[in-house]
């Protein structure tokens, strides 16, 4: 046998055992962690699955206290098959408490869906956006992030209802295209106005990942289907959620997780990322940005730590998975 060989088996050998071996917390001395902040996480969850994934993260990140989980709307032509339209912001608000139903939260932070369409603040205020002026004025030593995968409707409505929360919370949006020039962008071209609201009329300290930097998170299908998908129940039902992608989409080799940067931020690191402080722009009809806004700095993020994002996302869910298996009864 050569010695390429012998090593070979032997490093085998060694990956078998460790993956039969459970990952029992009381077995060995663990290193200690705590929460250093809260998070708002607010999503379009009846959308793209990967703010499900991402929301999966951050309620498994010891690290962040989930305090708040707000529902936002689809536009019209983006409506899932099945779901009515005008019911989005619901259904999405009903997809969030399925998974965290399923994922076994001891204590489950509430969940509140926004308006249904653009604009609709005028009216009564949407029990999202009371939640995130309520969760804002709390006190609480640890500091609040707004972690917004979707358009920023209720955090502009937030805003508009009582502008002094702009000092007591820091809001991280994956959303606008790339610097200097900006581009058409999902999130951002869903509810222009908001966008504008928040960024152009507010003083929160924003932290943007615009599209080239949230489109470095890729997620293979072959990970997804053989790490991702064979951890759990919980994972088996996560990755269901990606098994139907709208009729105009055509998947490569790999699924793109856009809102897991906030998850990488405030839970994880955010050291091994890069960004650059420049003054904010406004937004044009055409979703490029125009003249700077005097005053206002923002931090824009260029490169995302895929790595590590990835990596504490499969290491959370095979720790959850293990602890789940634990506490389940035994049959008798």
């Amino acid at each position: 046998m050569t010695m390429n060989r012998r090593l070979l088996l032997t490093n085998l050998a060694w990956i078998a055992a460790a993956h039969a071996t459970p990952l029992r917390a009381e077995s060995f001395r663990q290193i200690p962690q705590r929460a250093s902040a809260r998070v708002i996480v607010d999503n379009d969850f009846a959308g793209d699955p990967d703010g499900l994934l991402a929301l999966a993260h951050h309620l498994l990140s010891p690290t962040t206290q989930t305090v708040l989980v707000t529902s936002s709307f689809l536009p019209a032509k983006m409506t899932p098959d099945g779901v009515a339209k005008g019911t989005t912001a619901r259904q999405g608000a009903e997809s969030a408490r399925e998974l965290v139903r399923r994922l076994g939260i001891a204590a489950p932070p509430p969940i509140f869906a926004g308006h249904e369409q653009p604009g609709a603040e005028a009216g009564n205020p949407s029990a999202a956006a009371s939640a995130i002026l309520t969760e804002a004025r709390r006190s609480d030593p640890l500091p609040l992030y707004v972690c917004c995968g979707g358009p920023l409707t209720n955090v502009a409505e937030a805003l508009r209802l009582a502008p002094d929360i702009a000092t007591k919370m820091t809001l991280i949006w994956i959303g606008g295209g790339g610097y200097p020039d900006g581009a058409w962008e999902y999130n951002l071209a869903t509810d222009a106005a908001a966008a504008r609201a928040v960024i152009e009329s507010s003083a929160v300290p924003l932290w943007q990942v615009p599209q080239p930097a949230y489109r470095q998170m890729q997620m293979s299908i072959a990970e997804m289907t053989a790490d991702l998908r064979p951890i759990s129940p919980f994972t088996h039902w996560l990755y269901d959620q990606f098994t139907r992608p709208p009729s105009f989409v055509t998947l490569g080799g790999a699924w793109p997780m856009g809102d897991s940067p906030p998850v990488l931020l405030t839970a994880v690191a955010t050291e091994s990322s890069e960004y650059r402080e420049q003054p904010a722009r406004r937004i044009l009809d055409d979703m490029r940005y125009g003249d700077v806004i005097p005053g206002r700095r923002i931090r824009v993020y260029e490169r995302i730590d895929v790595r590590s994002t990835h990596a504490d996302l499969m290491a959370k869910l095979q720790l959850h998975a293990v602890n789940a298996t634990r506490a389940a009864p035994v049959a008798r």
